[in-house]
């Protein structure tokens, strides 16, 4: 087992509220533009949240076409709009059994924090309105959370290792993360990796709402999602994906591929405190980076910008802040951070996979993404959160932190490839 074996990322993809690009994604992030409206995919009157982050005039039909594209769930279509842009930016065939790639050294591991809700809440209802009989035979492959994986191994011809890890919203940081493990581990050579969400529902709203975790702003909506604010109400849910390309260093330069950033360090650990509410302190979190950076081998004063998992909700802004400063020291007074989620909301299991792409641009671009809708400083976030205007900034290491509910902590560090 050769740990040594170096992991860079090739391509990259996203889908969101702010565009159906990478390109699109990262000129909305940092110019301010934010993606949340009025729920517009249903009625949702009746639901105290009314706001959300939706991908519109989306068709995957192009894609995949008419009768396939009906027997996925959306968040499937989502993952393999996203992995589609991936590949293609990799310089990679979207057949790998064509060549000239080996198709068994190619995995995936790109998952969903919750799963094909749509089709669990659609295929029930005709269960408990017209009978068993008329449950679709399709219902339980759209509906489970590993089927996005599935179907890209399909679309793609990756024999390779195949799963999905399911941690809420750390699932795309987690399958990058172990993703990276993998090729390290010899276990493959390419691995596509990220996450989706396609959860704007009546249920999952409802279920949100439910437990007070929803911004209110329903009347002002472009300033809903307002990270490390005072003022700060709730999170905005929103959708779609975020897809990277992951291959071993050498492996990429014998195809001559485009080295975009190598990935150097990937921490996981759990709070083992609440369900929902990160642990007093950011101590999960804190290990989480220091574990991330033992892996990388670098000292807390080379992180250049940390893209935070910054919900815009009360307890993680001032946790996550909390662990930012206990694993940095003295360097946190010093580092760039920002949260993204004021232009995108919250993607939930895809957030990780958006916002490791939001890392991979910093260190291309030389900008750091501003947290808009930054108007009172809350003195439990007192870090430079980068208020509302992009920043320029060499950055030559980016760390990626996302949390999800039941206390899971996944942290990325990525930096600038350098041969």
């Amino acid at each position: 087992m050769d740990l040594e074996r170096r992991v860079v990322v090739t391509g990259y993809g996203a889908l969101s509220c702010v565009g159906k690009t990478v390109a699109e994604f990262w000129d909305s992030v940092v110019n301010g533009r934010c993606g949340i409206g009025p729920i517009t995919h249903f009625d949702a009157s009746d639901i105290r949240c009314r706001i959300a982050g939706e991908v519109k005039d989306f068709d995957i039909e192009g894609l995949v076409g008419f009768k396939e594209a009906k027997r996925m769930d959306q968040y499937s279509r989502f993952a393999i709009w996203a992995a589609d842009e991936a590949v293609r930016s990799a310089g990679l065939p979207i057949d790998f059994r064509e060549g000239p790639v080996d198709p068994a050294r190619i995995g995936i591991t790109v998952a969903s924090g919750i799963g094909g809700l749509s089709t669990t809440t659609q295929q029930y209802t005709t269960f408990l309105e017209s009978g068993s009989n008329r449950v679709s035979p399709l219902a339980i492959p759209m509906m489970i959370a590993n089927m996005a994986a599935g179907n890209l191994a399909i679309r793609h011809g990756a024999q390779g290792p195949n799963m999905a890890q399911v941690t809420a919203c750390a699932t795309g940081s987690h399958s990058i993360g172990e993703a990276m493990w993998m090729i390290k581990r010899d276990d493959a050579d390419v691995m596509i990796a990220g996450g989706a969400e396609a959860t704007i529902i009546p249920f999952a709203v409802a279920g949100f709402s439910a437990m007070k975790a929803l911004s209110l702003r329903n009347d002002d909506p472009l300033h809903a999602s307002r990270p490390f604010d005072r003022d700060r109400d709730g999170f905005v849910m929103s959708e779609g994906a975020g897809v990277v390309i992951l291959e071993e260093l050498e492996h990429a330069k014998r195809r001559g591929a485009n080295i975009l950033a190598e990935v150097i360090g990937y921490g996981a650990s759990c709070d083992a405190y609440h369900i929902t509410s990160p642990a007093p302190g950011g101590e999960g979190g804190a290990r989480a980076i220091r574990l991330a950076m033992k892996h990388a081998k670098i000292a807390p004063e080379e992180i250049d910008y940390i893209n935070a998992h910054g919900t815009s909700t009360s307890l993680n802004d001032k946790f996550e802040t909390a662990a930012i400063k206990a694993a940095l020291g003295d360097a946190a007074r010093k580092v760039s951070v920002s949260s993204t989620k004021g232009s995108t909301g919250h993607a939930l299991g895809a957030a990780g996979g958006l916002e490791s792409i939001a890392c991979v641009k910093a260190i291309e671009t030389g900008i750091i993404p501003p947290t808009i809708n930054y108007e009172n400083p809350d003195p439990e976030c007192d870090l430079d959160v980068t208020p509302n205007v992009a920043r320029e900034r060499k950055v030559k290491v980016a760390l990626n932190s996302n949390l999800g509910f039941g206390g899971h902590n996944a942290i990325l560090i990525f930096r600038k490839y350098e041969k």
